[in-house]
């Protein structure tokens, strides 16, 4: 298994409860896919530096994960049709820092 960082930017109309759910739902579609969450971050409301769909700021969550070829297959294919989505990225990592948080809220 391999370590990797999903950062989801969602957007910026959704309610705290709306945010809350697609957290649990992400949380839960890796550990069911055999994978296992290492650490959840929400960075917040942020603002963009090019507009996305005429949309000017977004939220932010960041998930720190293991999992395997299933697990990315299962996020991509969810992340696809999840529309309050509206940007995602994937990064892979040979280890995995779980100590820093850069967009700690203050």
């Amino acid at each position: 298994m391999a370590f990797y960082e999903n950062t989801i930017v969602a957007k910026q109309d959704l309610a705290e409860k709306d945010l809350k759910t697609l957290k649990e739902r992400y949380n839960e579609i890796i550990n069911k896919s055999s994978g296992k969450v290492i650490k959840i971050e929400e960075w917040g409301l942020l603002n963009l530096a090019n507009k996305i769909k005429n949309y000017k700021k977004g939220f932010f969550i960041h998930f720190k994960f293991e999992g395997n070829k299933k697990t990315l297959g299962e996020i991509e294919k969810k992340i696809k049709i999840d529309r309050t989505i509206i940007r995602h990225l994937t990064v892979k990592y040979k280890k995995l820092d779980t100590e820093n948080e850069f967009f700690k809220k203050s």
